[in-house]
């Protein structure tokens, strides 16, 4: 377990590439995106500076995220937001924007940047001349759609004339537009995702990923704890749209699962085998029910509970080791897959990158 940690690291502390150079538009694939506020304050936490508590920000950028999540052909795979920083895990999806008619991603495109707004700031939806406007330029918001840089750059850019306005300043508010990676294969992928799950408790502000507020993590662990309490009947269900990870990709990789497949003229191409199984329709949580692991949620929880007890030299915090497990910590029955799901690990190669979980390119 050491030696996976010390490559989950090792796989973030890359040097940062153009984004040219690494981001391809025209393939799946999969990014580590992450971005730092304007000389390392901490305009999203406690700041010295100002002696204010901006920690409300967080919840500005988590439903930013969220709202694009929902619109643009990009999947959310992990994130964590800090008091001067954020990370975000994307997947471009240019297979699924591909599908789409020229009125849907009119439509899609509409709701990313509204021509006009309801009185309580709800976007409305659009009226058959205001989807005719969008029309003549619907290529360009075609690519827009799956580009992972259009989707830091409309969530930052809100984020910072938000800030900006509430603190009544001009200027910048995030160091830069932002510095991403790619993720070759689906071991980088894991490695990327428990690096940014346990960035909060490695910097010391939390003990365990259930206390691990604005991380993917604890919005996976949230909507474990519905599960289970819905299955005891201790609760009413949840509409999936409402449960807390409903933006975000599911962990299980599972070519099976296809919750919706949308009429040829709205999603999918009209050859029935060239369909995407996982386009998920407008006013969906999430773009499509990809996974992008080859493992469970439980099992990726198990993982990220182990290896965030390894203590990291320059890291001000770790699990401590005297916890029991997260799936009893959770009340979940943990089940008898550990020995041959460490055997991923165990001298084996890393694969050759896998289409399904971070595509071609």
């Amino acid at each position: 377990m050491r030696s996976f940690a010390n490559r989950v690291s090792r796989s973030v502390q890359m040097p940062a590439k153009p984004r040219s150079k690494v981001f391809d538009p025209d393939h799946v694939g999969v990014y580590h995106c992450w971005n730092r506020l304007v000389r390392r304050r901490h305009l999203f936490g406690w700041d010295a500076l100002t002696g204010k508590n901006f920690s409300y920000r967080k919840d500005w950028v988590r439903d930013r995220f969220r709202q694009l999540a929902g619109v643009m052909a990009i999947d959310v795979l992990d994130y964590a937001i800090l008091d001067n920083h954020l990370h975000i895990v994307l997947r471009n999806r240019p297979d699924i924007v591909s599908t789409w008619s020229d009125e849907e991603v009119a439509w899609r495109w509409w709701f990313v940047c509204p021509l006009r707004k309801n009185e309580d700031g709800s976007v409305p939806d659009p009226k058959p001349c205001e989807v005719g406007l969008l029309l003549p330029d619907v290529d360009e918001y075609r690519c827009r759609l799956s580009d992972i840089s259009w989707m830091m750059r409309l969530a930052c850019q809100t984020i910072a004339c938000r800030a900006n306005r509430e603190d009544d300043v001009d200027g910048r508010f995030f160091a830069k537009r932002f510095d991403c990676s790619k993720l070759a294969s689906w071991t980088d992928v894991l490695a990327c995702s428990i690096y940014v799950d346990l960035n909060w408790i490695h910097a010391g502000l939390a003990d365990t990923p259930e206390q691990s507020q604005f991380t993917s993590a604890f919005d996976r662990i949230h909507a474990r704890w519905q599960q289970v309490s819905d299955e005891m009947g201790n609760s009413v269900s949840l509409p999936a749209k409402d449960e807390a990870d409903a933006w975000l990709a599911p962990v299980a990789l599972d070519e099976r699962a296809i919750a919706y497949q949308p009429p040829a003229t709205m999603c999918s191409p009209s050859n029935s085998a060239d369909r995407v199984p996982s386009c998920n329709p407008i006013g969906a949580a999430r773009i499509s029910n990809k996974g992008f692991l080859p493992m469970t949620r439980d099992q990726y929880l198990s993982l990220l509970d182990t290896l965030g007890r390894v203590i990291r030299e320059g890291k001000r915090g770790f699990i401590p080791a005297d916890l029991p497990p997260i799936l009893e910590r959770l009340d979940i029955e943990p089940h008898a897959w550990l020995d041959s799901f460490l055997d991923l690990f165990r001298s084996r190669p890393a694969p050759r990158p896998s289409p399904g979980v971070v595509g071609s390119g």
